[in-house]
């Protein structure tokens, strides 16, 4: 009960008076300090005394504290006196007790309390401060040192602190009632943790605190300590500790920096190596986060753990991170994959090691897919153990399967390890094409990937960088570069737009392939956007077939943009579903319209323009849309249609119905159409008039005159036609007969050769009239208009052998149609002799052919022959009788 009475009393804050007297501080150091309280006669043995204080003054600045008596029946307490214990810091690396910074007049910073623990024995506590590393909680830890028999008794311990808004270069202590309390965690034996919440923006101001200790029924006060916490942050432990080896054979240790630290931190790395030859271990601080570590060996174990540190200013370590642990195989290669462009050189490093034993780089041989060696002009011996390979001038890898790599193997003379290296080559050159739109407000570049290898987990991405004007003669790829977005379009190849453009500005770009192996770029290409515009196709294209002229007349209208002198190209041809076209060049910029010939007046003809810059720059516009002509009249009919006749009545009258029949005329003809026909008609009593018989190709007319010339015109919207067929009916030409015989011959079902032989006579003949029909149906004549010069003439038709036909042979003199020759089946006696004519075209070519083919079968086999019978005799030459004779020279036989 005494002893808590001596706590109660205690608690009236004595030392708080004291310290506002010196208006002293302890700064919290970020290492650990000791708390340290004895009473003024201890000896150095038990405790230092504070720099400044001799060992047996019992007053501080002639202030005494009241003294308390205990009554006890405690061994230990019994020869307890009334004593003064004064309190001061001192760090690990300071034996004195801490003096104020500002201690002028060498001042002690202690404070006093009452106790009625025996004299010569002090009280110490270590005391560690720090920032957590989520920057929110400031911690204390708190570790009693207290030396048997003492060491078991209770802590509490709270922790008392304020946080000024401002504080000024030498503040006054803060008031009592301003002080906040927390009470300290002491679930760990003889060690408790104070957690003091401090605000985000409040990390940079002054904390100040005290500790108030209860230990053996006895109460401890604290000088007052102050710290900024910022500087006093502990990080978490860095993470994400992984190993690799290099592509330079070395070994890097890698970690992340631990989140929501304020300021760059140092690491410390410390790591073991444990091989079949080597053990070592090793502790090195370093700015980055990874270390490089050289003369790695194969089949080795490496452990590691890493802390960090504030790198600039005060800052307490972290703790180790989880240790990790890394062993190499027992064939290194490095690097273990090469990713690289065709045409490139690359190289491999190995090193081989064989039953626990490194193998020599001289006895170490290369394979490239345990198929072909690899020249030894090829290796070079870094070191004793270290052999390295280089291919030159690559070819793409051809995939075998689901490998898209080469395998490099590295071997020991008599043996190949599992493992191997991969090479990836592949080609990168790919095209890119741009070209700026008609309104030159946009540029689209395009490209494709279908000419490169694909390879899992690479991606592609078009970067540029645009210069202040044209671009450079040689472009080349600058460090500094921006990505553009390009899309996958339904014909396979990406399309990216670059808006708003600089016209004379040079765009470098280039595609660059992304794969955790590594990245490649291709061939850069520099763009000027005025150098690859595309205008807009020409306008208000117009085509016409020009009257009396006959010319094809193609006019448009020049596009707005671009301002440069452009060149256009025309192409034309017959309308139709597969319009074979023909091309025309325009270089005179001024122009806006051409003529051309075409060979067909009255087709239809589709028409397109498209135009490009004169200068050879930009590229050609897409062609117009489509115009069409109109068919038109351009010349009155060439001529007019043919005619012939069909005259039915008596033959004793003198009146005859005559139909004339025609063809409608071509275009070619008729220029290129017939609105209607005319019949003229003159009589021998210079009778003449003219029937208009429309669109109709068949006319019937009455003859009576003793000669009637009738004349069939074709009417257009021009005119009517110039050249016109006659044809005069004559009583007295109807009784001239010229045609001494007429033969019709069947060749085949298709065709009929008719032959004819005439007698002399003194009418012009103008030409023939060939007439035939089936007698044996009621179908209509079908006739043809021959030369007069013809004497045999094929018949194409469908002719049936079994069916009666009848021919007929009608001369046409210009004073009228002569008698005819008709004939009603196929001439007998020669048929035949015609037949066994066609046959013998069939024939002959056999009958030559078989020859040939038995002649070469001959000569063959009489080759074969002479060898099979001759291959046994002896070559006289080369009997020794026979040296020295001519066998060419000939010997007479006597």
């Amino acid at each position: 009960m005494i002893c808590q009475k001596f706590c109660v009393v205690l608690l009236h804050w004595e030392f708080i008076c004291v310290i506002t007297a010196f208006n002293l501080s302890y700064p919290i150091t970020p290492w650990r300090f000791k708390l340290s309280c004895m009473p003024p006669n201890s000896t150095y043995d038990y405790f230092l005394l504070p720099a400044g204080l001799s060992k047996n003054t019992s007053n501080l600045n002639g202030h005494y504290e009241t003294a308390v008596e205990f009554n006890s029946s405690d061994t230990h307490f019994s020869n307890l006196s009334k004593t003064t214990f004064h309190c001061c810091f001192r760090s690990e690396q300071d034996r004195n007790c801490s003096l104020c910074a500002d201690n002028i007049e060498g001042k002690t910073f202690v404070s006093t309390v009452n106790s009625s623990v025996f004299q010569q024995m002090g009280a110490n506590w270590n005391i560690q401060c720090w920032l957590k590393g989520d920057l929110k909680l400031f911690i204390c830890y708190v570790e009693s040192l207290f030396k048997n028999p003492f060491k078991n008794y209770k802590h509490k311990v709270h922790l008392l602190y304020v946080l000024p808004e401002v504080l000024e270069d030498s503040p006054l202590v803060p008031q009592k009632g301003s002080f906040q309390m927390v009470h300290c965690n002491c679930s760990v034996h003889e060690r408790c943790e104070c957690l003091v919440p401090v605000p985000t923006a409040k990390l940079n101001d002054t904390l100040l605190m005290c500790l108030k200790i209860t230990s053996g029924g006895v109460i401890f006060q604290s000088p007052l300590m102050s710290v900024q916490p910022i500087n006093m942050v502990k990080p978490d432990p860095p993470l994400g500790l992984r190993m690799e080896i290099t592509d330079d054979g070395n070994l890097k240790i890698s970690w992340s920096s631990p989140p929501l630290v304020p300021f760059p931190l140092q690491y410390e790395v410390k790591y073991s190596e444990n091989s079949t030859t080597v053990i070592r271990e090793a502790d090195k601080i370093v700015s980055a986060t990874s270390l490089l570590v050289d003369g790695i060996l194969p089949g080795s174990s490496y452990e590691v753990q890493v802390r960090g540190k504030r790198l600039d200013g005060p800052g307490i370590w972290s703790d180790w991170s989880t240790p990790h642990v890394f062993t190499t195989q027992d064939v290194i290669y490095f690097p273990p994959k090469i990713l690289t462009s065709v045409g490139s050189n690359v190289s491999f490093h190995c090193i081989y090691k064989n039953e626990n034993k490194i193998v020599s780089s001289k006895k170490i041989v290369w394979w490239m897919n345990l198929a072909e060696k690899i020249p030894q002009s090829q290796y070079d011996v870094v070191s004793d153990h270290v052999s390295k390979v280089t291919f030159f001038n690559l070819n793409e890898t051809k995939p075998r399967g689901k490998f898209t790599y080469d395998a490099v193997y590295c071997c020991n003379e008599h043996e190949c390890h599992h493992r191997y290296a991969e090479l990836y080559v592949i080609d990168v050159n790919i095209n890119i094409s741009c070209e700026t739109d008609g309104h030159l407000t946009k540029m689209t570049c395009r490209w494709s990937t279908n000419t490169i290898q694909s390879l899992a987990g690479s991606t592609l991405q078009l970067r540029y960088r645009r210069s202040s004007l044209y671009c450079f003669d040689i472009p080349s790829i600058h460090p500094i570069s921006k990505p553009k977005d390009c899309y996958l379009q339904s014909d396979g190849f990406y399309e990216c737009v670059f808006q708003p453009i600089f016209l004379l500005s040079g765009y470098t770009m280039w595609i660059r392939i992304n794969h955790p192996l590594g990245s490649l770029d291709s061939p850069p290409t520099c763009v000027l956007p005025d150098s690859v515009v595309k205008p807009l196709p020409p306008s208000s294209v117009k085509a016409e077939i020009i009257k009396n002229i006959g010319l094809l007349k193609i006019s448009w209208e020049k596009p707005v943009f671009p301002e440069n002198n452009l060149q256009f190209q025309i192409r034309y041809g017959l309308s139709g579903k597969e319009i074979q076209w023909k091309m025309y060049d325009v270089y005179d910029a001024k122009s806006k319209s051409v003529s051309l010939p075409v060979p067909d007046f009255c087709a239809v003809y589709a028409v397109q323009v498209r135009c490009k810059r004169s200068d050879g720059l930009g590229l050609w516009s897409n062609w117009s849309n489509p115009a069409y002509t109109v068919v038109m009249d351009i010349k009155v009919p060439m001529r007019g249609p043919e005619f012939w006749r069909i005259i039915n009545g008596d033959t004793m009258k003198k009146e005859k119905n005559v139909t004339l029949l025609w063809k409608p005329l071509m275009k070619n003809d008729s220029l290129c159409s017939v609105q209607r026909y005319v019949i003229n008609h003159h009589t021998s009593c210079n009778g003449t008039w003219s029937e208009d018989v429309g669109n109709h190709t068949k006319f019937t007319f009455l003859w009576t005159e003793q000669a009637h010339t009738v004349t069939v015109l074709a009417i257009n919207s021009i005119g009517a036609s110039v050249a016109n067929f006659n044809l005069t009916f004559s009583w007295p030409m109807s009784k001239v007969n010229i045609v001494q015989s007429l033969s019709a011959y069947p060749l085949n079902s298709s065709c009929v050769i008719l032959s004819w032989i005439l007698s002399p006579s003194d009418y012009k003949l103008m030409y023939f009239i060939i007439e035939w029909k089936n007698l044996n149906e009621d179908g209509e004549i079908k006739w043809l208009r021959i030369s007069s010069s013809v004497k045999k003439y094929y018949i194409h038709d469908h002719f049936i052998p079994i069916e009666k036909y009848q021919f007929s042979l009608y001369p046409i003199f210009m004073e009228g149609v002569g008698k005819p020759k008709i004939i009603n089946s196929f001439t007998q006696d020669n048929t035949e002799k015609h037949q066994n004519d066609a046959g013998l075209y069939v024939i002959v070519p056999v009958i030559i052919s078989s020859s040939i083919l038995l002649l070469g079968t001959l000569l063959i086999l009489h080759q074969r022959m002479k060898k099979l019978f001759w291959e046994d005799v002896p070559n006289p030459k080369n009997c020794s009788w026979a040296q020295g004779l001519n066998f060419q020279k000939r010997t007479d036989i006597l």
